[in-house]
């Protein structure tokens, strides 16, 4: 016999919550999600009336789902709030092209504008060549910071004062241990809030995550019960992402305990860092002004390496990266500059 609906006792149950393993109807698993995520929005004091809201839109089901929820709040409970869309194209065959279709068919849907920003205009390169120079071991670095840059700087040109991004609870609970396993306690810090980016310089532009305690697995049946238009194909390089190993540790202990999602959230949040421990002064680039820790920021450095040949001047940490003295290059008896340790020991030349 078809199980009864936990909240209404009225309709039957189509599906039953991961985060709290309720049996609910379609219209009160609808309900309930969109309160949810509506009391972090308002708890979080995520934005003010009358802002401008750059929405991080890609195509697949966590932005697909956060657009429409964003589109729906804000006429339900009058946020006042200006929406766009702002997708990034890096410039991968057969992936983004594709998934930028589905952002597009949103755009007419939600009656919502649409800023398109691509690698290739932004920095010279697509993710296709980016790979063929690095391979497929540290693509995934280049992707991570050239988008991050990418947002804020589309961001920019629409004058939006809020990026707000789909990144889900398991999304979260993935970078926390990952920022753990690698002992890197400056981003574990920044990685549990809701919003980065206090807005104080002009190198960034506040960021939020309004589904910051929504499963992807309720996303996922949000998306499919309101047969919402998304793409639902995995990017062809990130199985060999270091996020990839740490996602399917996370789904292990997933099965077992379910709530093992929140519980690393709330862990992170209330970790305590021990006194003394120094962490790492925002500033900006040097070069291009952006926000960074170092004199030169991430995408600068892996920028310059791919475009003297270097494409592994980027990889580990930029504090290793230094300029020094130029040599002379033993082929064509020429005076280059080198720009790290790496080109030193690897003979490479530009």
């Amino acid at each position: 016999m078809p199980a009864t609906c936990g909240r209404c006792v009225e309709r039957r149950a189509v599906t039953k919550r991961p985060k709290t393993g309720d049996a609910l109807c379609k219209e009160c698993f609808f309900e309930c999600f969109e309160l949810e995520v509506h009391e972090t929005i308002t708890k979080c004091e995520l934005f003010k009336r009358g802002q401008k809201v750059a929405i991080a839109a890609s195509g697949g089901k966590d932005s697909t789902v956060l657009a429409y929820i964003m589109k729906t709040l804000n006429d339900r409970y009058d946020y006042g709030l200006d929406l766009v869309l702002l997708s990034i194209d890096e410039g991968i065959a057969g992936y983004r092209d594709d998934s930028l279709e589905s952002v597009k068919r949103n755009e007419l849907n939600y009656g919502l504008s649409l800023k398109i920003l691509s690698y290739k205009d932004l920095y010279g390169w697509s993710m296709d060549e980016i790979v063929k120079k690095v391979g497929l071991k540290n693509n995934c670095t280049f992707c991570g910071v050239f988008r991050r840059q990418a947002l804020d700087r589309g961001a920019a040109l629409l004058n939006a004062d809020v990026i707000v991004t789909g990144h889900n609870a398991d999304d979260i609970a993935e970078t926390i241990l990952m920022n753990i396993l690698r002992g890197d306690i400056n981003r574990l810090q920044r990685s549990t809030s809701i919003v980065t980016g206090n807005g104080d310089d002009q190198s960034t532009i506040p960021r939020c995550k309004p589904f910051k305690y929504t499963y992807e697995k309720e996303i996922v049946m949000y998306a499919y019960f309101k047969k919402l238009d998304y793409f639902s194909t995995e990017c062809t390089y990130s199985p060999n992402s270091y996020r990839g190993h740490v996602r399917t540790y996370l789904k292990d202990i997933e099965s077992i305990r379910p709530s093992a999602i929140l519980d690393i959230i709330y862990s992170g949040e209330t970790l305590a860092i021990k006194e003394g421990v120094k962490l790492p002064v925002q500033g900006v680039c040097s070069r291009c002004g952006y926000i960074s820790s170092q004199n030169i920021c991430k995408a600068c450095v892996m920028l310059e390496g791919l475009n003297k040949g270097l494409p592994k001047l980027g990889i580990g940490k930029s504090s290793k990266v230094k300029i020094i003295k130029p040599f002379t290059c033993r082929k064509n008896k020429c005076s280059c500059e080198e720009i790290s340790k790496e080109a030193a020991n690897t003979n490479k030349v530009t």
